[in-house]
């Protein structure tokens, strides 16, 4: 029973879906609202015959538009299957609508016939007029019981047959099944390396707290003790001396290196002053008179962060070395969930990744976020270095 009034609902409904694709054909032929249209059919059909049907990504296909892999079913769905649709559902459900109709008439004739005029009796199918009790309790019940076991027999054959049409001419091909899993995978393990990347940057800034904090300290407590002695051995034999004077340098020299590791692990200035005072304090020690223009940032990743902050930092120094500029200017904003990194000067131009200038270690650096670096160098300058990272998973 359950299944039969489901069979009817589902004709229903596609004979309105179908006046719905004649009267909105201009409208559906739009990529997404054709793609939206036949998913909400798909679903429809697969919920009439007890199957599941996945979701398919709404996103852009990976493959180019215009190859032979996505010509056919391109046009099979944007021309075959709404002619189908069109063809099956217009006369099934007008089938449907008639049965209940007729049945309903001949309801009305069966028990009513009397309230009508004489001269226009209620007519059953075959123009048989219903103008006496005869005619109404033979004719009238038996046609509703005809018509009735039509639609009850009929009608899910017709559904189901209509529903199988639907999930074959939409079924996705090869090709695009394994299209969507390979978008899908995608997805997978963009989100995931974005995690990677947040919990790797995390884990620097563990360390780097752990070097200054812990190790430096310790260091600095050698260094100053080391000192104390030095001066304390004025009257000590030469070798002592010299020998505590070689630990005393030894430790300096240890503790530079290690600021110079804590600040490749991690630039402090970040965790201390964002990504806007760490830029400002780039510009401002800049050997070149850098302006600085930070728009509206949000909330960046520290990945994000650390890739911009020493995408900055070479690009200053390679200004300063080589460039010969008397000017310079940073700009960095956010568009939507990409952040955006411009760097130009007035200097002599002719910038070459391949020389070794440092531009490639910044290509790598944003090339791991999936970012994107643009030099613009002609001989005499200007240069410009656009970087463009992803801020989102």
């Amino acid at each position: 029973m359950r299944d039969r009034w489901a069979a009817a609902a589902y004709l229903f409904g596609a004979l309105g879906t179908a006046v719905v694709t004649v009267l909105g054909a201009p409208l559906l032929a739009v990529p997404a609202q054709g793609r939206a249209w036949a998913e909400r059919h798909r679903r429809r059909a697969g919920r009439l015959l007890g199957v599941a049907v996945p979701a398919r990504p709404m996103t852009r296909p990976m493959t180019p538009p215009m190859t032979r892999a996505r010509v056919g079913p391109a046009l099979r769905r944007g021309l075959l299957w709404p002619v189908a649709h069109v063809g099956t559902a217009l006369p099934s459900g007008l089938a449907l609508v008639l049965c209940v109709g007729n049945i309903v008439t001949a309801l009305v004739a069966m028990t009513a016939w009397w309230a009508f005029p004489a001269d226009a009796p209620p007519h059953l199918q075959g123009d048989v007029p219903v103008d006496g009790w005869t005619v109404a309790l033979t004719a009238a019940p038996a046609q509703a019981a005809v018509l009735l076991a039509v639609a009850w027999w009929g009608g899910p054959p017709l559904a189901r047959a209509h529903a199988r049409l639907c999930l074959a001419l939409l079924a996705p091909t090869p090709a695009e099944r394994l299209s969507e899993r390979l978008s899908a995978r995608v997805e997978t393990l963009t989100r995931t390396r974005a995690d990677a990347l947040d919990a790797h940057a995390a884990e620097l800034r563990r360390i780097e707290r752990d070097l200054h904090d812990g190790v430096q300290a310790r260091l600095v407590a050698v260094a100053v003790r080391l000192g104390v002695a030095r001066e304390s051995l004025a009257g000590a034999p030469e070798d002592v001396a010299v020998l505590v004077g070689d630990a005393h340098e030894g430790v300096e020299e240890a503790m530079a290196e290690l600021r110079g590791v804590v600040r490749g692990v991690y630039p402090p200035i970040l965790a201390d002053r964002g990504l806007a005072g760490a830029l400002a304090a780039l510009a401002a020690d800049s050997a070149v008179p850098t302006r600085l223009s930070v728009g509206r940032l949000d909330e960046v990743p520290a990945a994000v962060e650390t890739v911009a902050y020493f995408a900055v930092t070479e690009a200053l120094a390679n200004i300063t070395r080589h460039a010969r500029a008397t000017r310079a200017q940073v700009r960095v904003e956010r568009a939507g969930d990409r952040l955006s990194i411009l760097v130009t000067d007035d200097g002599a131009g002719g910038a070459d990744e391949a020389r070794g200038t440092g531009l490639a270690g910044i290509r790598r650096r944003v090339a791991a976020l999936d970012g994107t670096l643009r030099l613009t160098s002609p001989p005499g300058g200007p240069t410009a270095l656009a970087v463009e990272v992803p801020c989102g998973s």
